[in-house]
């Protein structure tokens, strides 16, 4: 299966050392060159620019080669990027956050899923307890909203 990802779902995920779950359920991952520079930037926490400093081998960095348009101009680079590059390799998926990037990546027939798909995905195959992790979440700036939580959490 091929996934590409945005920036904020590893931000989340590596600050509440989950990352491995995109390793576990996907073996690779692509990022555009754009997402990897926003996790190596001075304003990502020091434990997501330590990571991205020694990457695991599922993580791919890859240069997007398309041409952006007109209808991504509003989004950031790295969420503009990822959805180029799911577009360019033919991606299966496209783990974004981002609202705006979320639309975008689904208006142009990707599968969209975010943080919290991936982690719903790890409590379904049994890799994490959904509750504690999504505690965890909280205590981060991840924001959405607590009817989402809600009913992501009365699955399990």
């Amino acid at each position: 299966m091929i996934v590409v990802a945005d920036t904020s779902p590893i931000n989340y995920l590596v600050l509440i050392d989950q990352i491995d779950l995109l390793g576990n359920l996907y073996e690779q991952v692509l990022i555009p060159a754009a997402v990897h520079d926003e996790l190596k930037r001075d304003l990502a926490p020091q434990a997501v620019r330590e990571w991205i400093r020694q990457p695991p081998n599922w993580l791919i960095v890859r240069t997007v080669t398309l041409a952006s348009d007109q209808s991504t101009i509003e989004l950031d680079p790295g969420e503009r990027e990822a959805i180029q590059l799911a577009e360019e390799v033919g991606a299966e998926q496209i783990v974004i956050d981002d609202l705006k990037g979320r639309q975008e990546a689904s208006r142009r027939g990707l599968h969209v899923i975010g943080t919290l798909g991936v982690l719903r995905e790890a409590a379904h195959l049994g890799f994490i307890d959904i509750h504690l992790v999504i505690q965890h979440l909280q205590t981060t700036t991840f924001q959405i909203s607590p009817d989402i939580i809600a009913n992501l959490l009365r699955e399990f």
